[in-house]
């Protein structure tokens, strides 16, 4: 079940059974080459890079082909009742093949803002998160009952169905005999549900009824520096200390293809994806 591709809208996503036929998930890098005269190159690129996703499928149920033509076509489906404006925000995409859902830069210690804000909050307690080494970030932990939550860059927090089963491990260098780890489980709209609670560096939880979010949060258990680098959140599969961030973050569908397969009603369908920030009209 957790190895397949999740994919929807937050609050009504479907688990697509059937392994793709190809499937690319290349980071678009946009460097850009200058050669002089000379013969010697610079090269130019942005700060950051988005994911790109390419699916497709030969003979894909009619349920599921009609589910990503929904997404693709900006159609509201089960589950989305209400303003039509739903159907064009953002699409949730749980990627199997993503090692750990925190946000590249997030997973590393690194933040575009002085205090963290983008990537992190304080839930309980008082922590300062201020510049470390080159371009990571430490968290100055001034109370015990310190909690820290994960903040996801689009919505209340990351994407999850019913019974998917989330493991969450907060960073390495914490003291397991004093650390404990969360899991904040919320509904569509944001509102809390529940708590998976363990004491240590780690805990697993399944996603109750009723919630379409989870927010990861941790607590030191000490005073003082502590890193933020090196935590992990897993959907399925046993959290790894370090892994490189896959992250989980909103998408926007840019192509879309839907052949008449053999026999009907079976389709063929492919649909690329691009990492966006927004996607309204």
């Amino acid at each position: 079940m957790t190895r397949n591709l999740w994919i929807g809208k937050p609050g009504a996503l479907r688990e697509i059974e059937q392994a793709a036929k190809s499937w690319d998930r290349t980071a678009d890098l946009n460097v850009t080459e200058f050669k002089s005269l000379e013969g010697t190159v610079t090269t130019v690129a942005p700060a950051r890079t988005v994911r790109r996703l390419k699916f497709s499928w030969d003979s894909l149920p009619p349920e599921d082909a009609q589910h990503l033509a929904r997404l693709a076509r900006r159609v509201n489906g089960p589950g989305l009742q209400g303003s039509p404006k739903t159907s064009y925000g953002p699409v949730v995409v749980i990627d199997p093949a993503a090692g750990n859902l925190l946000d590249p830069y997030q997973a590393a210690a690194q933040s575009d803002s002085p205090s963290g804000a983008d990537h992190w909050f304080t839930v309980q307690g008082t922590i300062a998160i201020g510049p470390f080494i080159g371009d990571t970030v430490v968290g100055d932990c001034q109370d015990p009952a310190t909690r820290i939550g994960w903040r996801h860059g689009t919505w209340s927090g990351w994407p999850v169905a019913p019974g998917l089963p989330v493991s969450w491990l907060v960073p390495p260098d914490w003291n397991p005999a004093v650390a404990t780890a969360q899991l904040d489980w919320k509904d569509a709209d944001g509102a809390y549900v529940s708590t998976s609670y363990a004491a240590g560096n780690n805990v697993t939880g399944t996603a109750p009824a009723g919630a379409a979010f989870v927010t990861p949060i941790a607590s030191p258990g000490t005073t003082g520096i502590v890193g933020l680098a090196g935590a992990c959140l897993t959907i399925g599969e046993a959290p790894v200390a370090f892994a490189l961030g896959d992250g989980c973050p909103a998408m926007s569908v840019t192509a879309y293809s839907d052949a008449p397969a053999s026999p009907l009603p079976y389709r063929n369908v492919s649909i690329d994806l691009v990492e966006v920030r927004g996607a309204e009209l």
